[in-house]
Parts: C-alpha cells; structure tokens; sequence
C-alpha cells in the first residue's frame, strides 16, 4: 500500500513527442486551453514560430519560468532538464509554484530516451516526478515518408505508450492501414489512435500510467497476426489497453487475411515478443538480462514484460529503458489462470534469435 501512497503524491509527467509539423504544439495549446482547472508545469524544449508562447504567455520575458494566463507555468530548457525539474520542484516545495503534472514537449528531432533516463537517474527527481507515459504524434499525410528518413521518428515510436495519428483526414484508408501497421510493427504495445485534435478526448492521454509497471501488457494483436497469418484479427477497430489480448483468435473472430498493399519497410527500429508457458530459474534469468543489456543496452528503447518465475506464485512485472530496469511482484497468479511468461522488445535492430535462445535457455 505504502508504493501505491507514495506514488499519489508524485508529480505525473507527460513526454510529449512526434515528428515535426505533426501537431504537437496544437495538441498541448489545447490541453492547456482546456484544462482551466488543472495547473500544468510545460517544459518546452524549444522555442520556436510555433511555441504555445505566442498565444498564451501573459507576459514576455527573459526569465526561465513564465506564468500563462491560465495558471499553468511553462519553462523554456535553455539549461539543463535535470535542473529545471529540480527548480521546479524547489519553487513547488517552498509554495511559489502551484501546479499538479509536467508536460515535457520535445524538440521535434528529439529521441525521447535521454528525456525519459533523467527520471531515473537523479534520486530527488525519480522520489518526486513519476513517469506517466510518453506521448507520439505521428502525421498520417508525411509518416511513411518521415519514418523512412528519420531514425530519430522510428526511435519516438518505439518509446511510445500512446500513438495519436494527426491529419488522417488528408490519406486515403488503404494509406492509413498501411502506416498503421508499420506503427504496430515498430511498437505492438502502444495503442494507436486517429485523432482531430478538436475533438480528443484529453482525459484518455493524462494519467496513462503507461510506466507503471503494474499496467497490462498489452500487445496489438495485429502484430502478432502478422507473425501467425492463422491468428489475425479484424482490423475494424483501434485497440486501448483495457484488454490483456493474447494474440490468439477467439470463437467469434473471423479469419481476415489483409492484404496492406504496402512493401515491408526496413525500419532500424522494430519490436518482437517473447512468450512461454515454463518457469524462468530467477538466477539465470537475472544474469542473462543483465549480459544482454550491458550489450546492447544503448539500442534497446522500451522493454517490459510479465514473468513467470519458478517458486514464485505471483507474476513478476518487469520493464526497462536503455540500460535501466527493475522488477517488482505483482498480482497472484490465480489458480484458474495457467502461469506464463509474456515479454516485449522494442529497439534497433536487435538479434532476436540471441535474445529469444538466451531467454529458453533460462527456462527450468
């Protein structure tokens, strides 16, 4: 009870991020318009034509903090991140500031990990700001084009929790369900959501909870139809997180072969899941990770799984980034439920066969 307490009080933070022109500072103008009782902390990474400043700034100045005119603070990071959260959360302590999240908005090159690593690195940062997911806007109209040319926009997928399609009006269907399964590919585990930044539905991107280790692991069904062309799934809707889909066909779903008239992409970023029905030994599996991420730790972005441990009668909650993990216990396994192990890996060009002979070879 006491993790869960002192995770209330923590101040969510928000990682917005996406590819240039894709809508973000339309995006966070909205949420900042809208949530007049709410006081929001923005840190912009940059300040350019297109800063929220230009409509919302009460007055201009050189200071590093400006109050809006709605009550929300927005900071320029002229300086490092590190020390403007740590400013933030002196000037909060000592009762200047009054504001309830963050909202971190990313150059559009930016690659989220380095902003993502900051919250677990400094210990007063870490026991004060919580995580609650990184947020990608992806343009329908320029995606295809972008992630071809931009490792940097594969890289803010692959880190994503929530991907929200800007701009799809101006695609035809066929086009959209093509980067749509490109998106699934490069990350299974984000849901992905057209959006007309009129009409969202704000409250479905704050409190995520996307880095909470205690979320469900959910994985886009289609991603693993495509590995396991007998298992696909309509794609007549968007998946949310609300249900632990398995990747298996249920009695009333039909067997859809799509055919996504697109050529696969050679993305540097891609993600694979690993699954079983047998017991990890705790110690190998401990050791093996840790080898694995000394290796290849600066091209892994997001990894996260369930485990299934031997002698251990609840499911373990693990998840990383880059060279930084942790595990904690989770719910019981249920004596109706079968104990197994569900683990994804979303990187550059990781050896999946390494990571998938390792991981059986840790196996009991």
């Amino acid at each position: 009870m006491k993790a869960a307490e002192q995770a209330s009080k923590m101040v969510p933070v928000t990682i917005l991020t996406g590819f240039l022109g894709a809508g973000k500072t339309t995006l966070l103008k909205r949420i900042l318009t809208e949530y007049h009782g709410r006081r929001i902390a923005v840190i912009e990474n940059e300040f350019g034509p297109e800063s929220i400043d230009n409509d919302l700034l009460v007055q201009d100045s050189d200071e590093e903090i400006i109050e809006l005119s709605n009550g929300c603070v927005c900071c320029t990071v002229r300086g490092d991140l590190m020390r403007t959260l740590n400013d933030l959360r002196v000037k909060r302590q000592a009762g200047e500031l009054n504001f309830e999240r963050v909202i971190i908005e990313t150059t559009g090159m930016a690659n989220p990990g380095p902003v993502c690593q900051t919250f677990f690195m400094d210990d007063e940062i870490a026991d004060y700001y919580r995580v609650d997911a990184v947020i990608t806007v992806v343009d329908a109209k320029h995606g295809m084009e972008t992630l071809d040319q931009q490792e940097e926009a594969q890289k803010q997928v692959g880190f994503a929790d929530r991907l929200l399609i800007s701009k799809k009006d101006l695609v035809n269907e066929v086009d959209y369900q093509a980067l749509r399964a490109r998106l699934v590919r490069i990350n299974p585990r984000a849901s992905i959501t057209p959006v007309n930044f009129g009409e969202t539905d704000l409250t479905t991107l704050l409190d995520v909870s996307g880095f909470n280790l205690n979320t469900i692991l959910d994985i886009d069904p289609d991603f693993l139809a495509e590995e396991h062309p007998d298992a696909a799934h309509d794609h007549g809707h968007d998946h949310g997180h609300d249900h632990d889909h398995d990747g298996e066909c249920d009695d009333h779903c039909g067997h859809h072969h799509h055919d996504h008239h697109h050529a696969h992409h050679d993305d540097q970023i891609g993600a694979f899941v690993f699954r079983s029905n047998k017991a990890f030994d705790p110690e190998r599996l401990e050791e093996f990770l840790g080898g694995i991420v000394q290796v290849y730790g600066p091209d892994l972005l997001r990894y996260k799984g369930i485990l299934y441990l031997k002698g251990i009668n609840r499911r373990m909650l693990f998840q990383g980034v880059h060279m930084m993990m942790g595990a904690e216990p989770g719910k019981p396994w249920l004596a109706s439920e079968k104990p197994n192990t569900k683990m994804v890996f979303i990187g550059r060009k990781l050896p999946q066969d390494i990571f998938t002979q390792g991981l059986e070879n840790c196996l009991v």
